[in-house]
Formats: structure tokens, sequence, C-alpha cells
């Protein structure tokens, strides 16, 4: 029966790999060699592209992470088998083409002849291995929600892939071009499970030196210094100009924009909108910005009290006006949020009003649920200096209805590790829809099957929210997916469990020797391209 099944498929394919495929974007134009695409005919060189990062990569093993620091790094060393464009739509990467032959089956056609940087083969057996890694209880992946509803990746042949789901999953190509479906050398994959037999952490073989087909290959780690990633000569496809990269971690904002002024780093990021006008006003460098799918927020713990009565998580919501926020930290750069979803991505419903900035109403709801005179709190958030400024923020907001909240500032792998334990009160912090769908921006955020390190720090648990969110993703229909995620954003309404600020825009200072660079809306830069002027 399996070959028979086999046989099949492969027939199929024949056919339907032929001619251009439903589901699958066409073909990326090759990359015209940098001097060919210079139109001031200046020439172009490698060198060092420096990039001044606030924080640390937490991992660069990628199923051990789920930040955008680590995501930023990986993606240079590591492939996905779909990729997208600026506009979010997907886009063949280390798959060539793909096509959904019925409700629960995708059948992917993989690129021939690319090596993982080890020389090991990239082949449909090495994608069976990573999906399979990602989902494995004992790596404990955060990611492998991204991937749960796939029961089976079976290998056809050397490069056809299947895979099946446990439900109709629209979105499967969006999620294989998400970090977390980047592919790792096989080889590398086995280490490492040798090293866990032996009774290494998971990862640990990994992201010491991390195996990929990217156009760059890894070469030093300094934690908390920098990580150093070089030009991969062997690449599969047009080569990288630069002939190496380097993330630096510098925290402090002011330090970032020194050495950008200085030459010591060719990029800041992020980059402060508070010091959007310093960078405008120095010659040789510039602001680059980019409209983001991305949220920043104020979570409330509602496995603690008081923020498990969902009065306590209004009243806060209507007594913090986000518009100072924006105005007053944010420089006005950005759009008010109404719920966790932005407008550019798909399932972002107008319909939906939020709650307004109403500090009476607050007060009534604070002292029906019993805190006529208010409580004592904290907010939480890292060492970024919008976020801290947004914490200070609200903590002075919330003394107008009698809440005293203290500010603690936490270590980026810290807050991290203890939001996802559970041991906060309220934070301060952001999501990014990555795969520009509705189910990337609210299932791992918010569905009580993910509460923790997998996304939902807020701890809700809805059993109503949670059907409404499992509807949505194993629904086919566009317009039915639509209307089932305007109810989930509604709903928030009322859940509310946690303030939405603004959907932001992303800022750099870059230098203008930099040319070719492009960020995504998820925040992620795309450096393959980029060359530096002579």
């Amino acid at each position: 029966m399996r070959m028979r099944k086999k046989s099949y498929i492969l027939i199929f394919l024949i056919g339907f790999l032929s001619i251009a495929l439903v589901a699958c974007a066409s073909e990326p134009n090759d990359v015209d060699d940098a001097d060919e695409g210079n139109p001031d005919g200046q020439t172009t060189q490698g060198g060092d592209l420096i990039i001044a990062k606030q924080s640390d990569v937490v991992s660069l093993d990628p199923a051990a992470s789920n930040d955008t620091p680590s995501s930023d790094v990986q993606r240079n060393i590591f492939e996905t088998l779909v990729t997208q464009d600026e506009n979010m739509e997907n886009q063949p990467l280390l798959a060539e083409s793909w096509e959904q032959i019925d409700d629960t089956t995708w059948v992917f056609k993989l690129r021939e002849g690319i090596t993982f940087h080890d020389g090991s083969d990239f082949n449909a057996e090495a994608v069976k291995a990573n999906i399979d890694r990602t989902l494995d209880p004992e790596v404990g992946s955060p990611r492998a929600i991204m991937y749960n509803m796939i029961t089976e990746v079976e290998v056809i042949d050397n490069y056809i892939v299947q895979f099946k789901t446990a439900y109709p999953f629209a979105p499967l190509p969006a999620h294989l071009a998400h970090p977390g479906g980047v592919m790792i050398s096989k080889e590398q994959i086995e280490e490492d499970y040798a090293a866990m037999e032996n009774g290494e952490n998971p990862g640990t073989v990994i992201s010491a030196n991390p195996q990929g087909t990217g156009p760059f290959v890894y070469d030093e780690w300094q934690p908390g210094q920098f990580v150093r990633l070089l030009k991969n000569e062997d690449y599969w496809g047009e080569p990288a100009v630069l002939d190496s990269v380097t993330f630096k971690v510098v925290a402090e904002d002011l330090t970032r924009i020194a050495e950008l002024e200085t030459g010591d780093a060719d990029i800041t990021n992020p980059l402060s909108p508070s010091d959007v006008s310093q960078i405008e006003a120095t010659d040789g460098i510039s602001v680059q910005r980019q409209e983001s799918s991305a949220l920043s927020y104020l979570g409330f713990n509602m496995a603690k009290e008081p923020f498990d009565d969902a009065r306590v998580r209004k009243a806060i919501s209507m007594a913090i006006d986000k518009e100072q926020i924006i105005e007053g930290i944010y420089d006005g750069i950005g759009i008010p949020a109404k719920g966790p979803i932005a407008p550019n991505v798909f399932g972002y419903s107008e319909e939906v009003t939020g709650l307004d900035y109403n500090v009476e109403a607050a007060k009534d709801l604070l002292a029906e649920a019993g805190f006529e005179d208010g409580f004592s709190t904290t907010i939480w958030t890292n060492d970024d200096r919008q976020r801290i400024d947004t914490a200070t923020n609200i903590q002075a907001q919330l003394r107008e209805i009698g809440i005293t909240a203290e500010v603690e500032i936490l270590e980026w792998g810290a807050m991290l590790e203890q939001t996802a334990n559970g041991e906060h009160d309220m934070f301060v912090f952001g999501w990014t829809t990555v795969t520009g769908d509705a189910d990337n921006g609210l299932y791992p955020l918010l569905h009580s099957d993910n509460l923790g390190n997998a996304g939902n720090r807020t701890f809700t648990e809805d059993e109503e929210l949670d059907e409404l969110l499992d509807q949505a993703r194993q629904t086919v229909d566009p317009n039915e997916r639509l209307e089932l995620y305007r109810q989930v954003q509604e709903l928030l309404v009322e859940i509310a469990p946690m303030v939405y600020i603004h959907h932001q825009e992303y800022l750099m200072g870059v230098n203008e020797d930099v040319n070719g660079l492009t960020q995504m809306p998820t925040q992620l830069l795309n450096l393959k391209d980029v060359y530096m002027k002579q």
C-alpha cells in the first residue's frame, strides 16, 4: 500500500511540477551583481558590516529561542523552505514549489544541489529531521507551537517531502517561512541528540557551531559582546557581497548612536524615536524606517490576584492614555492599537472598538472590584529605553486611580525566563506577527495551550477564546477566518488580558556607505544583498 501511495504522488507531481503551481509564487529573480546594481557607478566592496544591537542572542539554536535578536542572526546562517518578501507574500527559497493536494496534505519540491555549511546534503531527510526535532518534547522548543498541526513528515524521494496536518491549515507555507522553520544540518541534529544522551542540554552542539545553508557561516560568538558571521563562499545562490557581518551588543541607545557617528558601527538597531532628529542632523548617516506587524503592550499576569479579575484589568486599560505614550515617548511614531493585530496583518478587523480612555470609569470599576483605595504592584520591563519610559509613564498614570506601581528593569534573558515562569505582576513587552497571519499573532500569545515560554505570558485561559482560535486555524475559507478573528478581537475587549499600546514603526540609524539594506515588517534585516560603497 505504501508503494502504491508513493507512486500515485510521484505521478501526480510530474504533472503539477511542470506548470505554475497554484499555491506557489514565481521564482525570485536572480540578484544582479552589486556593481551592476549600483546606479551611481561607485565601486562596491566587501568589508565587515558592524550592526550595533541592543540585545545579545539567547541561543544560536533556532529551536531554543523565540526572540528577535536571536532570529536576526540565525536567519543569515540558516534558511527556510519558504521565504516572504517585503509585502509578506510567500516566495520559494529552499523549496522551489509546493502544492496542497487535499485539505490536510501538502507536497513540497525541494531545490537540488544544496549543501549545508558542514558539507552534508540538504534533502527531504533533512527537512523531516528538522521538523521532527522542533516537535520533539525532549527538545522542548518554544517554537513547536508553530508546527504542532503537523502530524507526519514523509520523505517521498530525495527532493520531495510531504506534510500531513491534523486539520486543514491554510497558513502552513507562511509558518514554514517563520524563523522557527529554518533548516539545520541533519548530521548536526544527530550530533546534538548524541550529546543529549550524554547529559547535555538540547541545542548545546548546534548553538556552539550552527550549520545551515545560508549566505553567511558562523565564525564566533562572545556572549554579551558580539556574534560574527563570514561570507559563505560556497553559497548555492548568488553569494553575499559582504565579507563579514558583526552583530555587536551595545545596550545603551546613546552609545550606539555615538558608535554610528564615529564609524565604529555602520547600523544602530533599534533607533529611539527621540534620537531621530540627532541622526537626521548628522552628515553621513540617515534614518531608515519600516512599518511593522508588531504590537507593544502592557501585559497582566492573569494567574495572580488582583489581575485574575477582568474589572481590574479593564480599569487599568481605561486609565492609560495611549496617545500620551505614543506622542511623548515615541514622538508620534506608530499608530494606537485597538487590539493585538496590526492593520497590515491578515485577520485585522476595523470593527473592533477597544476600551476607551476614561479615568472616572476606571475608578468605578476598581471600586466595584473591591479596590476603591487602589493597591500596590510592580511593572517589569527589559533594558529598552522606550519600554522603560513607557513603564514609567504608566506608573504615573496609574497613580490617578490609586494604584502604586514599582518599575523593575530586567536584563533581556532574565525578562524572558521570569515572565515565562509567571513571576511577574504586569510587564511591558512586545510581539511581532512574523507570518503576517493572525494565527501567529493570536494563537501563541493567547491560547491556553501556550502558557509561558511559548508566548502566552499573560497566562490567559478562556475556553471560548480557545475554541475560536482553534476554529480559525482549522478553517480554509479566508472570509470565514476573517469573521472568526473579528469575534476573537471583540472577545479580547471583554477579557482584557493586556493593554494594547501601539503598532510601532521600526527605526534604524544607517551609515551612508551601507547600500542594499532592507528591513522586514517583522523587524528582521535582509543582509545578503548589502554592499558598502567605496
